[in-house]
């Protein structure tokens, strides 16, 4: 691919959301860490330079080799990325009397056929940031202003580079997508040919080229990303994809069977697997979110390990790991925080002689979407809600049981079915019950309980990065929560989590 977009993270929060805003605009984007440019650039055709939490002014200010990049690729900069082309390359940054926060609106807009072109004064733009470039550098234009912020953008003379003050990545910026097409399709040329019809025919032939006539094998989970792969596998090797699916005991009420008779029209060759015991076994006595996770993703491999051996000569191990699944296990490789381990990220332990396979790990959920639809993947299938790899494992806070499996489970149901027959279902983007750590007093029958909670949770999103909780009706909940204390024994109380991401996340663990 001779078309991409390189985006330098400098640890924003909304790195990934660059990404998304460009992929939109179909064109490929890969994200890197401001300290690890690729040494071959050739494959790109702009550079986007993200925001950070840093201060240019501090010791630790991320400063980047710009030396292959500025003045030689289309450059934008971003916040951060503004204010470190201004004060590394002679212009001026300070502290800002206040914090610029929240939403401004653009005044004296110039250069108005490029990077503002189709853009009108007074459109609205998300400011984040506690410095302000102050002085522009002598080879430096202004571009725009708002009523606070001075040098709110501007370009380099003789160079394509843009910088501005704003996120034009969020939702708050009103003409975001069409700043960042200006910059990318009108002045970098980017070609917008990043479709889903391309990314199948690109991914099935690299996926022919990378494993040939080897054999791999697949964990499938009933879920979007699992099966999206497990097709675009299928079209690129047939009958040497081998599909198992495992119940870890930890999975929806019924999923086993129901997942099982799902594949059934797809032609895959699916094996199920029984090893619930096995995963809840290993899982006795330990409370720890992360050695929960680590623990099934051992139990996980040991499994596959053992079905791989009845597989003669299988040299691979495919894996529906999708971009959110990297980004949050290991920051994008870059400086922003770590918020949790994936079970499907990180590799394979030595003694498992299978080497990885991700056709997903790039895209994001929406993305995964589409390029099955692109396939044909029905879309009840598709529309199914996320599920934890770990399952409910990581729903259950603290230590695994049986019996908190089967509670769990029952009320997991009755809010899934629940959210169907309301129509509910589809208007959800994710949706689950977590099982407390604490049990509550309460009254049934004229006699004093002292049961287990519940919460229910469902969040609006596109790609799990950020979600909002939904509004569900009252109606709706009344009737959950009054169904659950009556059907399920053990459960005396039901809360709702109006919790958004950032700062929770979606799940509990």
């Amino acid at each position: 691919m001779q078309n991409n977009v390189l985006i330098l993270d400098f640890g924003s929060q909304y790195t990934q959301l660059i990404a998304r805003r460009v992929r939109e605009l179909n064109i490929y984007c890969e994200i890197h860490p401001f300290h690890k440019v690729p040494e071959d650039l050739s494959t790109f055709k702009a550079v986007i330079l993200s925001g950070s939490p840093f201060s240019v002014r501090g010791e630790d200010a991320p400063q980047p080799d710009l030396s292959n990049i500025k003045g030689k690729l289309p450059l934008l900069g971003v916040c951060y990325g503004a204010q470190y082309l201004a004060h590394f390359f002679g212009g001026k940054v300070e502290a800002s009397n206040v914090r610029e926060y929240g939403r401004a609106n653009l005044s004296v807009i110039k250069d108005k056929e490029a990077l503002f072109a189709s853009i009108t004064e007074n459109s609205q733009v998300w400011m984040s940031h506690s410095d302000t470039i102050k002085e522009l550098p002598d080879n430096a234009v202004r571009l725009a202003s708002t009523a606070d912020v001075l040098n709110a953008a501007y370009r380099i003379d003789g160079e394509e580079t843009y910088c501005i003050q704003f996120h034009p990545e969020v939702y708050h910026s009103t003409d975001g997508k069409q700043l960042l097409e200006n910059f990318l399709v009108h002045i970098a040329g980017v070609e917008q040919s990043w479709t889903p019809g391309a990314f199948v025919d690109l991914t099935v032939n690299e996926l022919k080229e990378k494993i040939g006539e080897d054999k791999v094998v697949l964990g499938l989970s009933g879920g979007v990303d699992s099966t999206v792969a497990a097709v675009l596998l299928h079209k690129a090797i047939g009958k040497n994809l081998y599909c198992i699916f495992v119940n870890n005991g930890l999975l929806r009420k019924n999923e086993f069977v129901d997942v099982l008779d799902q594949y059934k029209d797809m032609g895959l060759n699916v094996k199920g697997v029984d090893a619930s015991a096995r995963f809840l076994k290993a899982l006795e006595g330990k409370s720890d979110p992360e050695e929960k996770r680590k623990e099934i993703g051992r139990v996980f491999i040991e499994v596959f390990d053992d079905e791989a051996h009845d597989i003669e000569d299988v040299k691979f191990l495919a894996q529906g790991t999708i971009y959110p699944d990297v980004i949050e296990s290991i920051s994008v490789n870059g400086p922003s925080a770590t918020i949790k381990s994936h079970h499907n990220v990180g590799g394979l332990p030595d003694f498992m002689k299978l080497k990885i396979v991700e056709p997903l790990r790039m895209l994001f959920k929406d993305e995964v979407r589409r390029v099955g639809k692109e396939m044909g993947i029905s879309p009840k299938l598709l529309g199914r809600h996320p599920f934890p790899g770990p399952g409910l494992a990581i729903r259950i806070l603290g230590d695994i049981t049986a019996e908190k499996v089967r509670i769990l489970q029952e009320v997991d149901a009755i809010f899934i079915n629940g959210l169907r027959e309301w129509e509910l279902y589809d208007k959800v983007w994710q949706a689950g019950a977590i099982l407390l750590p604490v049990q509550s007093v309460g009254v049934m029958g004229d006699e004093r309980t002292y049961e287990q909670v519940v919460a229910l949770r469902a969040v609006e999103s596109t790609d799990g990065m950020t979600a909002d909780w939904c509004n569900l009706p009252y109606e709706f909940l009344q009737k959950t929560s009054n169904t659950i204390i009556n059907r399920v024994k053990g459960v005396n109380r039901v809360v709702y989590d109006i919790s958004s991401k950032p700062p929770a996340t979606i799940e509990w663990e």
